[in-house]
């Protein structure tokens, strides 16, 4: 007969498969990493310092319970959408106020909503019934838009569309209509000259850039063109770890931090990507294998679209590098260097752990 029974007394909550590819991951950032900074020793020291603080945050998120999660997600969500207002006034950063600078840390709380909103929105559908009504529907659009509008305010476009989207997952794996995602698509689409007009002119040029980075490769065509340089001059095994001259002779831009896939491309090829890819690959099958052993509604709704969220992430960051979609400013996760983004999907991972450790039984 089969039935539920509880995990064992003091059994670790940790996922190893899962921490296993989180570690592989990370270490092969902090290799390209030095490569990519020079050198800099103490960038990737700052920057293992950061993955080992969002490696215990993910501990400690994983021994606790997720009905705990549950009932700490509002005031998390809260908090983050009062720092992501905050940045209007007391925002910093280069053309656009994305940062809150408290002196002793400096951190982007636009990330903490990537987490946030998805939380938020299974919260929301735990105890109700699914697939959820219109009604739920509109207050699940309500609890992803707002923080939406709040970052695109900044302005940060592309971040904004990701705490969207990562909402928008959520209500996919609660059931939603397939007529209803037709439409709110079709809605979308319909809303795009509007979104045109509201752009910022930077923001049109990069659009522009990506239809045709010929037309300024001196200016605003200079990063995809390098980029893409750089990506194809690696070939099939890449020309060797700190060989890179795109990267070394400092061609490519942001090469720490957006292009930093074009870095490892150019040192390590193909076949280098291809690991990498399978190394993320196995994460979001291993986190959507989480969420289909969950206990409750809250745990898989949140590990599966944290899991399809993170494969968005390297899609679009994979496709900027590439020149296959426009330049957004989205890093590839726990590669890039960054504090706030690795921490805050540690933070997920940990909470994904949670939900294993709490999974379902069958004896």
């Amino acid at each position: 007969m089969r039935r539920l029974v509880p995990g064992w007394l003091g059994a670790p909550r940790l996922d190893l498969p899962l921490l296993a590819a989180l570690l592989l991951i990370m270490g092969a950032g902090l290799m390209v990493l030095y490569s990519a900074s020079g050198e800099d020793m103490g960038m990737v020291t700052r920057q293992a310092v950061r993955l080992g603080i969002g490696l215990a945050v993910m501990v400690g998120l994983s021994q606790t319970p997720p009905h705990i999660l549950r009932n700490w997600t509002p005031w998390i969500y809260a908090v983050g959408l009062a720092m992501v207002a905050a940045t209007w006034v007391f925002g910093v950063g280069q053309g656009a106020d994305r940062w809150l600078d408290l002196k002793v840390v400096r951190f982007q709380p636009s990330e903490i909503m990537k987490l946030a909103v998805p939380m938020m929105v299974a919260a929301w559908l735990h105890p109700r019934l699914l697939p959820p009504n219109f009604r739920d529907v509109l207050v699940c659009a309500g609890i992803l838009g707002v923080p939406a509008l709040f970052i695109a305010r900044q302005p940060d476009l592309g971040t904004a569309l990701l705490v969207g989207v990562s909402g928008c997952f959520t209500l996919f794996l609660a059931g939603l209509s397939w007529r209803v995602i037709a439409g709110l698509a079709t809605a979308g689409i319909a809303a795009l000259p509007a979104l045109w007009m509201v752009m910022k002119e930077y923001q049109r040029d990069r659009v522009r850039t990506f239809l045709n980075p010929e037309s300024d490769p001196l200016g605003d065509g200079w990063n995809i063109i390098q980029s893409k340089i750089a990506v194809g001059s690696g070939g099939v095994t890449g020309k060797g770890w700190l060989e890179g001259t795109q990267s070394r002779l400092e061609f490519i831009p942001e090469r720490h931090t957006d292009f930093i896939l074009a870095v490892l491309s150019e040192e390590f090829g193909l076949l280098g990507v291809l690991v990498l890819f399978a190394a993320y690959l196995f994460v979001v099958g291993r986190g959507l294998y989480i969420a289909s052993v969950a206990r409750d509604t809250f745990s898989r709704l949140v590990a599966g679209s944290l899991s399809m969220t993170l494969f968005v992430y390297v899609l679009v960051n994979g496709g900027m590098v590439s020149g296959a979609l426009p330049v957004v400013g989205v890093p590839l996760p726990l590669i890039s260097y960054g504090g706030t983004s690795a921490v805050t999907l540690l933070a997920g991972f940990g909470i994904m752990m949670s939900a294993w450790g709490n999974r379902r039984f069958v004896r």
